[in-house]
């Protein structure tokens, strides 16, 4: 605009589309260029509108998002697809619906978007009455078979963040085609709400589809392996994973998963051995406190409770519950002199003691 150059249609959503990838949340270019459209008469173009929607509920900004919105009462689906996304990804699912609802009583046929963003939030309430009415939505406005695998996958998380996996399990069954997000959304689906190893089967009939995991389903299958016991898969899958089997790279949540199911059944030394001998990154704040409570837990290791608890206390100092467990761990063993010289360290570094918690 600066070179003489005059912004159209196009320019002003592209533009907005950058900045809010771009500008931090408090930046005042969206602004500009809001007035800039504006006084060039294109901020109620449905592009223009629906950009600028966008780009102030991402940036939090949902009461100035609201405000385009309502200027212009013959906003088309584009701005009411772009409110109720806004609205339902800042956290606010309760606005979403009611959105939703108004936009049916203004006539306004939805589309594949919206249905996403409206599942999304039906997921975030975990309300089943209202995943069921909108899954009946969904069927009657769209011809079986045509669902998009986007829509469909969110339905089948939809279901599964409600808790009924047999109804997430009908979506997922009748999807005639899939992709790794389906796979991975059903696995972590069934391994939320305890169904271990119907997730690691479903991994294994992904596999035999020659569909290849991503991070997200690596993740979900080794949470499942910790949260049902089964060390012996995890740590193969893990292993699989090292040496290329699996073409995903481990980062450091998936061997947290691994240190996680090896600290629950008290397996505490291999988990320091797995930090210290096969990561290739340096631990973090999680991998450390899992440990030091699997310590706790468990007993009988203070070398690994003290090694967690170091780490810790350098990372985050002011974390007065580094030192009640390690205290614990101590009094558990017997070993009243370390108690002691952990509460005058507390004292010493002025490091308050959480409510409820005693050495």
């Amino acid at each position: 605009m600066a070179r003489g150059a005059e912004p159209d249609r196009y320019t002003f959503p592209l533009a907005l589309k950058a900045a809010a990838q771009a500008e931090p949340p408090g930046s005042t270019l969206r602004l500009q260029l809001h007035a800039a459209a504006a006084k060039r008469g294109l901020a109620r173009h449905p592009f223009t509108e629906s950009a600028l929607i966008s780009g102030y509920a991402k940036a939090g900004d949902l009461a100035a998002a609201r405000r385009v919105f309502d200027e212009n009462p013959h906003r088309g689906l584009g701005s009411w697809n772009a409110l109720i996304s806004g609205v339902s990804q800042a956290g606010e699912s309760e606005e979403a619906l009611t959105l939703f609802h108004d936009l049916r009583r203004n006539g306004v046929i939805p589309d594949d978007l919206t249905m996403v963003s409206v599942a999304s939030a039906c997921a975030a309430l975990g309300d089943i009455g209202l995943a069921e009415q909108l899954h009946k939505c969904v069927l009657q406005c769209h011809r079986p078979g045509r669902l998009d695998v986007t829509l469909t996958n969110t339905l089948v998380d939809m279901y599964a963040k409600c808790g009924r996996t047999d109804l997430a399990r009908m979506v997922f069954d009748r999807m005639p085609a899939k992709d790794v997000s389906s796979w991975t959304t059903m696995i972590a689906g069934l391994a939320t709400h305890g169904d271990e190893q119907g997730a690691l089967d479903m991994f294994d009939d992904m596999r035999r589809e020659t569909v290849p995991p991503n991070r997200v389903t690596m993740l979900a299958v080794l949470s499942a392996c910790a949260h049902g016991g089964l060390v012996d898969r995890g740590l193969g899958l893990l292993k699989q994973m090292e040496d290329g089997e699996i073409k995903v790279v481990p980062t450091v949540e998936h061997y947290g998963c691994v240190v996680d199911m090896l600290g629950r059944v008290g397996r505490v030394d291999e988990a320091r051995a797995l930090v210290e001998q096969r990561m290739p990154m340096d631990g973090n704040v999680v991998i450390w406190g899992t440990l030091l409570g699997a310590c706790e837990k468990h007993g009988g290791n203070v070398s690994v409770g003290e090694w967690a608890a170091g780490r810790l206390v350098e990372a985050e100092p002011w974390n007065d519950g580094v030192y009640v467990v390690l205290s614990n761990i101590y009094a558990a063993a017997g070993m009243w002199g370390e108690v002691e010289r952990v509460r005058k360290i507390m004292i010493e570094r002025k490091v308050t003691n959480s409510p409820g918690c005693s050495l």
